[in-house]
């Protein structure tokens, strides 16, 4: 679907002509409690009172949002009868109010995520306040059910418009901006490299790697430059995602993040910066039906788009980038986690990857991952 990007202003005078040309009388707005830090959160504040727009504010949901919370949001943006939703935050806000449009107009009375999706006209604008999932790109949404995770999938639940406000991530701590950039980094990689992917993808895959080697020292410095080039190179890493899904490094990650409290980015490229050299030394376990040479292809043109003239130059200035960033050591690793991490893996993403691993070849990636 084409989606239509917006950059932020000054006064947000963007968003002043969207609502307005579009005539909407009620937003809908999904965001967290880390809003009130944005100038965004004033906007909407006094959006009413200058342009007699309606605003229903809808923040009853935690990090790794609840299925029940949907639920809630969904009866408050039924009943408060809005006609756009606006989301405002990272992951979890597009999650939630992805799962909130999706389901508006499914029966209330049965378990939502048991139902057929039927797709639905309401307007959704999302405004992303970190540049590294994508999220606000891609047809995923990620909920819990009961404890477990629940993935939702539909295109129609990707945002029509997409506001770029840099403001939004100069409050940002350091080692979320630093980690937020690196999880776009191995989205582009991945995408880059899996077996889904395709013309289209590449291009954005390309285009995205470009864009974050060079724009990572501006960003990093909080400069508006940098910073507004880094949310375009996390949406286009997000469109490769979602024509290619992640591979291996994203599945091996997920459980290095929550036995470890280590932010999702940092661990996604501890996994990249070990599966790629091992991949390069393995392609004869090649799975991609395009072949080992293909594959071998792949990888220069992801070494080219890096700034570099050889996969093996281009594998170590990943290293030397994740090194540069001074990130927090994992600690408190013990012999009896490696049986976790490796059943933990999702086998579905590792038929995107184009190399096979075993599960001796995930112990021992996992090992040298977090240096055992």
């Amino acid at each position: 679907m084409n989606q239509t990007i917006l950059k932020a202003s000054e006064n947000y005078k963007e968003l002043d002509d969207y609502f307005l040309s579009n005539s909407y009388k009620h937003i809908f707005l999904v965001c967290d409690a880390a809003i009130k830090f944005l100038k965004l959160d004033s906007y909407f504040t006094d959006i009413t009172k200058r342009l007699d727009i309606e605003v229903t504010r809808f923040s009853d949901f935690q990090p790794n949002p609840l299925y029940e919370s949907v639920v809630k949001g969904v009866e408050l943006f039924n009943n408060s009868k809005c006609d756009v939703i606006v989301a405002v935050g990272g992951g979890s806000s597009m999650d939630v109010a992805k799962c909130i449009k999706l389901y508006s107009n499914m029966n209330p009375n049965e378990n939502y995520l048991k139902q057929t999706i039927v797709p639905n006209n309401i307007s959704f604008l999302a405004v992303p306040t970190t540049a590294g999932t994508g999220s606000e790109a891609t047809r995923y949404a990620v909920i819990y059910f009961e404890g477990a995770k629940q993935s939702v999938t539909d295109y129609s639940c990707i945002p029509s418009t997409v506001l770029f406000d840099s403001s939004a991530l100069k409050t940002l701590p350091d080692y979320q901006k630093k980690s937020t950039m690196l999880d776009a980094l191995c989205h582009s990689i991945e995408s880059f490299w899996s077996v889904n992917s395709n013309d289209e993808s590449k291009e954005y895959s390309k285009k995205a790697i470009q864009m974050i080697f060079s724009n990572k020292d501006s960003y990093l410095k909080n400069e508006e430059f940098g910073i507004s080039n880094m949310l375009q190179a996390a949406n286009l890493a997000g469109k490769a995602i979602n024509i290619t899904q992640t591979t291996a490094g994203h599945a091996m990650c997920y459980k290095i993040t929550s036995l470890y409290k280590i932010s999702h980015g940092h661990a996604a490229a501890l996994c990249v910066n070990k599966l790629w050299p091992y991949m390069s030394s393995n392609i004869s376990a090649c799975i991609d039906p395009r072949g080992k040479e293909y594959l071998e292809k792949l990888f220069n043109m992801i070494a080219e788009a890096m700034g570099y003239d050889s996969v093996e130059k281009a594998q170590s200035g990943f290293s030397a980038l994740l090194s540069s960033l001074g990130l927090p050591e994992v600690k408190n690793i013990k012999e009896e986690d490696f049986d976790l991490l490796k059943n933990s893996v999702n086998p579905v993403r590792l038929k995107n990857n184009p190399v096979g691993l075993t599960e001796d070849a995930i112990n021992n990636l996992y090992h040298e991952i977090l240096g055992r």
